[in-house]
């Protein structure tokens, strides 16, 4: 059995407990079968870290992050929580732990499983076997430049600026690793900006192509601006194989994937750092779906992004391809087998709720590990 791995779990808020409840269970399945043991540590982040420490994230709670072999976060933030101001956002959190682990890049896949085929508003010929990973520069650009800030001019009115900035490494370093997923998928990367009106996205699409020139000319690179990307993405999505792509672009244009494949409730994410010379990586995962407070206790969230979110990190950090596989296999069982939650809920399949779900995932692991 693999040596112990520690593992930091993140709950958050919302319906963040309740999905990530149904993410121990699969850790305890892994154990009993005596497939691998992790060390496993809890502690607060986003609202439920301010309502038990006075803040989004503590010094103590980003200790345990820097130790950790890999980080499974759930989602902060609801209404509760909105008239704190700025600095006591739930959402500093997530921001914090991508700043010092230095997260810089974020994987998002969008993926059309065949069982939810007609979840989508897309038409199913489209959207049939889609497989996307959009790559997202997610510790620079537009939402960490500066200047930035909100000033008063001289006739009375105010100004409210952002700051887009890139600098070579940045851009490199974000680019190496889409290159580096392209060619264990189709070999294909589209680096998207807006190289026509911004003088940092010019830079961007020079500094992507002289990387690719110089360390991955067996990989296909093609160029697009991000509006014609998010046409073509509702267009002809099939199109794209790796996406890679600027923090703010890619913000908005993983969304828009996202809704792709019929729910947010389906998709994981991952966001690494960079390898350090202990060969040890910082790494953080998460579902993209929010924390849905109106629906949070209910026991109806979905939980398969927050588990498919587990086995991305077992794939990424623990190179564990089998056991992501396994458990990734066991989601597609159980959705062929006509279960749903409210999210994806089809005409003939079967309502069930988060446990229910989870319950039935386990069922599925026991099958295929037999």
């Amino acid at each position: 059995m693999p040596a112990n791995k520690n593992l930091l779990i993140l709950p958050g808020d919302g319906i963040g407990p309740e999905v990530m409840r149904e993410v121990r269970r699969v850790i305890d399945w892994m154990d009993r079968r005596r497939m691998v043991t992790f060390n496993v540590s809890d502690d607060h982040a986003g609202g439920s870290a301010i309502d038990t420490y006075g803040t989004p994230i503590t010094d103590e709670t980003m200790e345990k992050a820097k130790a950790a072999d890999a980080i499974l976060f759930g989602s902060v933030g609801g209404p509760k929580w909105d008239k704190l101001g700025f600095q006591l956002r739930p959402e500093i959190a997530i921001l914090r732990l991508r700043k010092e682990l230095d997260l810089f890049a974020n994987l998002r896949p969008a993926i059309v499983l065949d069982p939810l085929v007609d979840a989508s508003t897309l038409k199913a010929d489209v959207i049939r076997g889609l497989d996307i990973m959009i790559v997202r520069e997610s510790t620079g650009g537009i939402y960490f430049g500066e200047p930035r800030g909100v000033e008063s001019l001289p006739d009375g009115q105010k100004r409210g600026f952002d700051t887009e900035t890139y600098t070579t490494s940045e851009i490199e370093r974000v680019s190496r690793i889409a290159f580096e997923l392209a060619r264990k998928r189709q070999n294909r990367v589209c680096s998207v900006e807006k190289a026509n009106v911004m003088q940092s996205g010019l830079f961007w699409r020079q500094t992507v192509t002289a990387l690719q020139a110089r360390e991955f000319p067996d990989v296909e690179l093609s160029h697009m601006y991000a509006d014609n990307c998010a046409m073509q993405l509702v267009r002809n999505p099939r199109q794209f194989d790796v996406i890679v792509t600027s923090n703010l672009f890619g913000d908005l244009l993983s969304d828009l994937a996202s809704m792709l494949t019929g729910s947010l409730g389906m998709l994981p994410s991952a966001t690494l750092g960079a390898i350090q010379p202990s060969g040890k990586r910082h790494a953080l995962y998460e579902p993209i779906h929010g924390s849905a407070p109106d629906i949070a206790g209910k026991g109806i969230a979905n939980p398969l992004a927050q588990i498919m979110s587990f086995a991305m990190l077992l794939r990424h950090s623990f190179g564990m391809e089998e056991d992501a596989a396994l458990i990734e296999k066991a989601c597609v069982n159980v959705l062929r087998n006509g279960l749903r939650t409210a999210d994806i809920m089809a005409p003939g399949s079967a309502r069930v709720g988060t446990g229910v779900m989870g319950e039935s995932i386990l069922r599925e692991l026991d099958k295929l590990a037999a």
